[in-house]
């Protein structure tokens, strides 16, 4: 089988055998992976080296673990997990879920990044009716954005990409997009609830070093809200800023409960509905229900396409042109 591997900052495609599931995995055959723009374009430049690549992908299951008795030989999955870009791969069965025939392939190949904006909203804590302003609008703020929506939240986009900007407002007319912190605060007075100004959450979908961005989000809050840090932004804030709205700093940790836990991921073993009702696999099943009922579209976002063959070009796309970039499909 063909894999994607960063080696010193570099991409390759190696051979490697093909290997048989274990009790509790299934083997698929990919046929779209998703690109996630900004965690894999940083894997490679801190030149990680050995690290397969991808998370993101849509198959069909040729085989599976004697432990795999919901899903079936042929049937398509959605995909979320380490080592995505290659043509064939193992998925524990938490992690795969099954795509209805009338959802895009295309589409659910954005599971991994679906669970992930779904869990940042999760770790949001918010309630229906509340205020989110999403900073960041990349591929995953647009999502984040798109199922805050769909949610019914009182949504607020915010990038300085004009292009970023327009993208959300074409896909939901009825969500505020602002360009810059003047027009997120005169957004903030007009949706704010009579003796209540600010936003309820502020999740930052990206950043970088030194922007100030988490003081920023601090003073666009409401009494006791909180910030969810979803991509890498500079986490250096101004204590009192905090302290005189007793405001949360809450992390997201990827797509949910289960991630980095070797029983749940490798070993198949879900945590019980009764006490841990959105793991990371629950999270996938969500994102695409919300694909089969039409609730989101992931289709405008997907800006390029290329085969499988090509991933380093679509590598150096993201790498030197990231204004450019949005959705990036390889199909297999």
């Amino acid at each position: 089988m063909q894999v994607t591997v960063a080696r010193e900052g570099e991409i390759r495609i190696e051979q490697q055998a093909k290997p048989v599931p274990g009790e509790h995995e299934v083997l698929v055959k990919t046929e779209y992976s998703a690109i996630s723009n900004g965690t894999e374009t940083m894997v490679l430049n801190n030149k990680s080296s050995g690290t397969r690549l991808g998370y993101n992908s849509v198959a069909r299951i040729v085989a599976k673990g004697a432990g795999v008795e919901h899903l079936a030989i042929g049937q398509r999955v959605a995909c979320y997990g380490e080592g995505a870009h290659a043509d064939y791969r193992l998925v524990p069965k938490v992690l795969a879920v099954p795509v209805p025939d009338h959802v895009d392939a295309e589409e659910a190949a954005f599971a991994g990044l679906g669970a992930i904006a779904i869990h940042a909203l999760r770790q949001a804590k918010l309630q229906f009716g509340e205020t989110v302003v999403i900073v960041g609008l990349g591929i995953l703020g647009q999502i984040t954005a798109q199922i805050a929506h769909a949610a019914a939240y009182e949504v607020i986009g915010c990038d300085l990409l004009p292009e970023r900007c327009e993208r959300l407002r074409a896909a939901c007319p009825g969500i505020t997009v602002c360009s810059d912190a003047a027009q997120v605060n005169e957004a903030l007075e007009r949706l704010g609830a009579v003796g209540l100004t600010g936003a309820d959450s502020v999740l930052l979908c990206g950043g970088g070093k030194g922007d100030g961005l988490l003081d920023q989000a601090i003073g666009w809050l409401r009494d006791r809200g909180n910030v969810v840090i979803v991509g890498v932004p500079d986490t250096v804030f101004t204590r009192n800023a905090l302290f005189r709205k007793e405001a949360e700093i809450r992390i997201s940790r990827a797509g949910g409960p289960g991630r980095y836990d070797e029983r749940y991921e490798r070993g198949g073993y879900d945590y019980p509905g009764g006490y841990v009702r959105w793991t990371e696999g629950r999270n996938v099943g969500e994102f695409v229900r919300l694909l089969a009922n039409k609730r989101i579209s992931i289709k405008p976002l997907v800006r390029h396409r290329f085969a499988f063959s090509q991933i380093a070009e679509a590598y150096r796309l993201c790498r030197e042109e990231p204004e450019r970039t949005l959705g990036i499909v390889l199909r297999y």
